[in-house]
């Protein structure tokens, strides 16, 4: 067998990585904090003939419960290595291993707008591409300039301008991709001194409650959407079983205009304003969390070690003890008597490994 790199831990457990807390482990874990780090990761796997997956921060997957067989690239900011770096007024390269909260949290303080509605949402930076993760009215899009990584099949270092992103909700090229790319920087534009921008209707009506609705800090805005994310079990706090989970599991879905129709008169109660959002090319987004509730589904039930959160019927945890398995079904559960009942299909928002 090869001599090991010191840093490459075999058998790794993978569930501790993860917010969910299911899976079974890593034949080989391997730390990269840099385009040269990735090639020779990928190198090791070629010896080994092995396959790879990348593993981040571990919010939005599910690791399967026989384990990965091959290499597990986990992305980590150096000891010592500055993980956020100013090239402009309001431009920054961030490496991929950086907490994505720590950086919302920097660019705050330094009076930075652009992010601060997506506070608290758990996981790195590098992560973030992938999913163009978004909330209350903000999304990596509108912020990404281009992304630094490691093109597997040209064995080399590459960067993707936004446009070669193919950013979607909730989706990107890298998503569409498995396997082809690894994310190691992103470098972003945010606006020095720009006032908070509100565009989601639960953050406003949150903000003016707190009497901040006429023209909200920063600060202000990410303390309230903390307090919004918190109060759903979405702020990852080991004192909270609800937040033992991989975060949304499905996306709120975007249907043409007769089904939403459809589906709001058979789930709709008298009088009830149903949530819906009209999207440019005519489909209707659809909250994901109503259909579930209105499809008889409640906080907190479920079924032995998972169920919904107590908080948040979008969101599935783990009770103690869950196998990834469990989720997964539990989760088909959900879906199917949503599908039977309101004629909507709902998609799975976190990755599947293995």
């Amino acid at each position: 067998m090869a001599t090991l790199p010191l840093p490459i831990r075999e058998f790794a457990p993978l569930a501790p990585l993860t917010t969910l807390g299911v899976g079974g482990p890593a034949r080989w874990l391997y730390p990269v904090s840099s385009e040269l780090d990735c090639q020779k990761a990928y190198a090791f796997a070629r010896e080994q003939g092995a396959p790879t997956w990348v593993l981040a921060g571990g919010s939005n997957c599910i690791v399967a419960d026989a384990g990965l067989p091959g290499v597990v690239l986990h992305p980590a900011v150096a000891v010592g290595q500055l993980a956020i770096v100013e090239e402009g007024p309001g431009q920054v390269c961030v490496r991929a291993g950086t907490a994505w909260d720590d950086l919302v949290a920097w660019s705050v303080a330094r009076g930075w707008q652009g992010l601060e509605a997506l506070s608290g949402i758990p996981g790195q930076v590098g992560a973030a591409p992938i999913q163009n993760i978004g909330a209350y009215g903000q999304e990596l899009a509108d912020v990404l300039l281009w992304a630094d990584g490691y093109d597997v099949a040209a064995d080399q270092p590459r960067s993707w301008s936004r446009d070669e992103c193919q950013f979607a909700y909730r989706d990107s090229w890298f998503k569409r991709h498995p396997g082809e790319a690894i994310v190691t920087a992103v470098h972003l534009q945010l606006r020095p001194a720009a006032p908070a921008a509100v565009q989601y209707d639960q953050l406003a009506a949150a903000l003016a409650s707190a009497g901040a609705a006429s023209r909200p800090t920063l600060e202000q805005v990410r303390a309230t959407v903390l307090q919004l994310r918190r109060s759903k079990g979405m702020v990852v706090d080991p004192a909270d079983g609800d937040s033992r989970s991989c975060g949304s599991f499905f996306t709120n879905p975007l249907v043409d205009a007769a089904t939403a129709e459809r589906a709001l008169q058979l789930l709709a109660r008298a009088g009830e304003k149903a949530p819906q959002w009209p999207q440019a090319d005519g489909r209707i987004k659809l909250s994901a969390a109503w259909l579930i509730e209105r499809s008889g589904w409640q906080r907190g039930q479920g079924r032995g070690p998972v169920g919904l959160s107590s908080k948040h019927t979008l969101a599935l945890i783990n009770r103690g003890g869950a196998t990834a398995a469990e989720v997964l079904a539990f989760a088909q559960e959900v879906a199917d008597q949503v599908a039977e009942r309101s004629g909507v299909q709902l998609h799975r928002e976190p990755v599947l490994l293995g």
